[in-house]
C-alpha cells in the first residue's frame, strides 16, 4: 500500500464543516445532522444504518485486500447549548446553540476519510465509520454501546481524536494510558427550618451549613486524594432565598466530582456520602441528595496508542508529536467504546490562538481538516495490513 490516497478538496471539505456548524443540534436531536451524513455516504455508495442511539449512523467499508481485523474510528456530532459570539459568515442560525467544541469537525474529518477510503480501498479487513450523536453530557457513546454496536459491528479496535486548542496546527498528543477523567454529577438540596434573619436561633441556617459543606468536601481532594493521584470536585451551582431578611428554608447545590482511578472514585463518593449525611446530623437538617455517575475514565491501550503515535509521526514528523503529556480533567463518552474494545484517542492541535472549548467564541481551525482526514486514511492503512 504505497501509492498515495487522495482526499476531497480542502474547499469541499470545509464547505461540509461549515454547514454543519451553521445547523448545531444537541444531545439525540442531531436529526439534520445525522441525515446529511448519511446522504453523503449513500451517495458514494456506502450501505448504510441509522437509528442506533437514535441519530447515530454508522457504514462499513470492507478492503479489497482479502479478510483482516476490524477497526472502528468514531467522530461526534453533536453541539452544544452555547449562543455563538463568533460573528463568522456560517455563525450558527439556531439561536442558543452552537458547535464550540469542533464536533463539526470531527464529524468532516471522518466524512472525508470515508470518502478517500471507498476510492482507494486497499487495505485488508474492515473500517467502521461510527458518527456518534450526543457525546456532551448525555452518553451517546454508552447508548451505542447499549444498543448493541459491536454486536452488529463486530470491532477489534476502537479509535477516537478530538480538536486541541493551544496545540499548534500540525501538533498531536497521544497518551499512552490515561487521556481524560471520569466524571459524576450531584444535585444535592438541604431542608431545614426557615426563619428571620434577626432571628437565627428559631431556625437552622441552611446557608452556613452549605458554605462549611463546601469547604469540608475540599478536604477530600486535598487530604483523602494520594498525592501522586488526580481529583476535582467542584461545586458549581448554590440556589438560596430571595431576599434579605430572610434566613432560606432551602439550599440546593450542585457540582461535579472528576478522577481517573476508579477505586478512588469509589472512595470519594463514599467519603461525600458521609460528609453530607454528618453535616445534616448535625444543623438538624434533611437531605436529598441525586447523584449520578456519568462517565468512565478515557483510558487508552499502549499498544494502540503507539499505532496512533507512529502513524502521527510519519505524518507530521517526530517532533511535532508529544507523548504523554498532562492529562485532561475534562471527560469523554469515547470512553464506554473503549472499556469495551482496546484502541486509543488522540488530540490534534487547533492551533495556539483558538479561544477554548464551550467558549462562545470558538471555532474549529478549517486547516486542521486535510490533517485530521489523513491521520484517519493513514491509520487505516497502517493497521489493516
Amino acid at each position: 500500500m504505497t501509492a498515495s490516497v487522495d482526499l476531497p478538496d480542502h474547499a469541499e471539505l470545509k464547505a461540509w464543516r461549515h454547514d454543519f456548524h451553521q445547523h448545531p443540534e444537541t444531545a439525540f436531536e442531531e436529526h439534520r445532522t445525522s441525515a446529511r451524513i448519511a446522504e453523503l455516504l449513500t451517495e458514494w455508495g456506502f450501505e448504510v444504518t441509522t437509528g442506533i442511539a437514535g441519530t447515530g449512523v454508522v457504514a462499513a467499508l470492507d478492503g479489497q485486500q482479502g479478510e483482516g481485523k476490524t477497526i472502528g474510528l468514531r467522530a461526534d456530532i453533536d453541539a452544544l447549548d452555547i449562543r455563538e459570539e463568533t460573528a463568522l459568515a456560517y455563525a450558527s442560525q439556531t439561536p442558543g446553540k452552537m458547535h464550540a467544541c469542533g464536533h463539526d469537525g470531527h464529524t468532516t474529518m471522518l466524512l472525508g476519510a470515508a470518502w478517500a477510503l471507498k476510492q482507494q480501498p486497499d487495505f485488508k479487513g474492515r473500517v467502521v465509520f461510527i458518527f456518534q450523536p450526543a457525546e456532551e453530557n448525555a452518553g451517546g457513546g454508552r447508548v451505542m454501546v447499549e444498543e448493541g454496536l459491536f454486536e452488529r459491528f463486530p470491532m477489534d479496535a476502537v479509535y477516537g481524536l478530538h480538536n486541541w486548542p493551544g496545540l499548534p496546527v500540525g501538533v498531536a498528543a497521544v497518551h499512552d494510558t490515561d487521556v481524560m477523567a471520569a466524571f459524576d454529577i450531584f444535585s444535592l438540596t438541604l431542608t431545614g427550618k426557615g426563619c428571620h434573619a434577626a432571628m437565627p436561633h428559631l431556625g437552622t441556617d441552611t446557608v452556613l451549613a452549605s458554605c462549611q459543606l463546601i469547604s469540608q468536601l475540599q478536604g477530600l481532594v486535598s487530604r483523602e486524594t494520594p498525592p501522586d493521584k488526580s481529583a476535582v470536585l467542584s461545586i458549581t451551582s448554590i440556589n438560596a432565598g430571595d431576599t434579605f431578611n430572610v434566613i432560606p428554608e432551602q439550599v440546593a447545590l450542585r457540582g461535579t466530582l472528576r478522577c481517573f482511578d476508579m477505586a478512588l472514585k469509589e472512595h470519594l463518593e463514599t467519603r461525600f456520602k458521609q460528609a453530607i449525611a454528618s453535616l445534616a446530623e448535625f444543623h438538624g437538617l434533611t437531605v436529598e441528595l441525586d447523584y449520578q455517575r456519568c462517565y468512565p475514565a478515557t483510558i487508552n491501550t499502549p499498544e494502540h496508542a503507539q499505532h496512533c503515535a507512529s502513524v502521527l509521526e510519519s505524518l507530521l514528523g517526530s517532533d511535532n508529536v508529544v507523548r504523554n503529556p498532562p492529562p485532561s480533567m475534562a471527560s469523554e463518552d469515547f470512553s464506554f467504546l473503549l472499556a469495551e474494545r482496546p484502541g486509543a484517542y488522540i488530540w490534534m492541535g487547533n492551533g495556539e490562538e483558538s479561544a477554548s472549548l464551550h467558549n462562545p467564541r470558538y471555532d474549529f481551525n478549517d486547516a486542521l481538516l486535510p490533517l485530521g482526514t489523513r491521520y484517519w486514511v493513514e491509520l487505516v492503512r497502517a493497521l489493516l495490513v
